[in-house]
């Protein structure tokens, strides 16, 4: 494997796109609310056109960037057409199973699914623009550790420092809330210890081998600084949603479009038309556009079937009809919520690439 040095860089695609597109948005996010805490730090509140960007446009609209990864992508299909058509399924299946229990309990489970998909989508990206050093087995053990205390210890102090925050990950009880003061404690030491580990490492690196993976430390960085910011210093719903998915959403999207418009470029199997319509030269519009496309409309089958909320921006979808039938909910919700539940699942195959890929 080729070994790291300060001038060979292991960018995705090239410096100046991974730094705007991977890199960039947990510190652009964190500038953000940094310049405006009347309106970030404790508000329960979102205006409605943020809220359109944050999760119409970026939160919701990534997850419809998988299908780029499967279900339109007839090479990659083909290749596990079992685990996509069972695992829509399950989730279906699974989700009205657990709502007919109690609505929490969907929600719930939904939530802790999001959160190890969040953490799991750091480590991944940690690996990616890891791929080429030449590190010992302790030396990545460093490097997980950190990006994992990263998200949990903020995850930890969510859950148990004892006081309900200002925003949730759903809906309104979706975590489970208690007050273990001891444990915090025991996290934070750990947090500020593997910190300090990672920069000790990193500087012995640099003194001793010459070797400063920058796009590795801008993520670690960046998962850092938008967790604990986002979860732990601020308490306002505008202040954790714009770290949260400004910081996951946009890499995401952007991992997808460079992995798959490079396949497009070098493997003739996979220059479909479609595939020619949104990874040509300007194929970038067409794929942001579908995905935001999909979103608007699964919000607005949300917002007319069931919240009510924003009717403002969805007007075709309010003259849908209230869901009151308990019955007729548990079939709906998990239906809706399959689009989100189908790519924190599926997010742990498609990944799996091959070390020849990732050179």
């Amino acid at each position: 494997m080729e070994q790291l040095k300060t001038g060979t860089q292991p960018w995705v695609k090239n410096s100046l796109t991974d730094g705007v597109f991977i890199l960039s948005p947990p510190f652009i996010a964190l500038l953000t609310v940094a310049l405006f805490p009347a309106q970030f730090k404790n508000s329960a509140l979102m205006p409605v056109q943020y809220w359109v960007v944050l999760i119409v446009m970026i939160d919701v609209a990534h997850v419809y960037s998988t299908l780029y990864r499967t279900y339109f992508n007839p090479p990659e299909f083909k290749k596990q057409p079992h685990i996509l058509i069972a695992v829509p399924l399950f989730c279906y299946i699974g989700g009205v199973m657990l709502y007919l229990a109690g609505g929490i309990f969907f929600w719930r489970l939904l939530a802790y699914l999001a959160v190890y998909h969040f953490i799991r989508q750091q480590y991944g990206f940690l690996r990616i623009y890891s791929r080429r050093e030449n590190q010992t087995s302790l030396l990545k053990y460093i490097d997980n550790t950190a990006i994992y205390i990263a998200t949990i210890y903020p995850l930890l102090y969510w859950h148990f420092a004892g006081y309900k925050k200002n925003f949730n990950w759903f809906v309104n009880g979706d975590f489970v809330l208690f007050h273990f003061d001891g444990l915090l404690i025991a996290a934070k030491v750990i947090y500020l210890l593997s910190i300090a580990l990672f920069i000790i490492k990193e500087v012995w690196l640099y003194i001793k081998k010459q070797q400063f993976n920058l796009p590795k430390n801008m993520v670690v960085l960046g998962t850092f600084l938008s967790w604990y910011f986002g979860i732990v210093y601020y308490n306002g719903d505008m202040a954790f949603t714009t770290l949260n998915v400004v910081s996951h959403g946009i890499p995401y999207m952007a991992l997808v479009w460079f992995y798959e418009q490079k396949k497009f470029t070098g493997q003739k199997s996979y220059r479909t038309r479609f595939m020619k319509f949104t990874f040509s030269k300007y194929g970038v519009l067409s794929f942001i556009g579908l995905l935001i496309l999909f979103a608007y409309v699964e919000e607005g089958l949300w917002d007319g079937l069931i919240w009510k909320e924003h009717v403002s921006v969805f007007r075709i979808f309010a003259g849908l009809p209230s869901i009151n039938s308990d019955m007729i909910l548990a079939l709906t919700v998990p239906l809706l919520a399959l689009p989100q539940s189908t790519h924190y699942v599926l997010d742990g195959f498609i990944w799996r690439m091959r070390k020849q890929q990732e050179a």
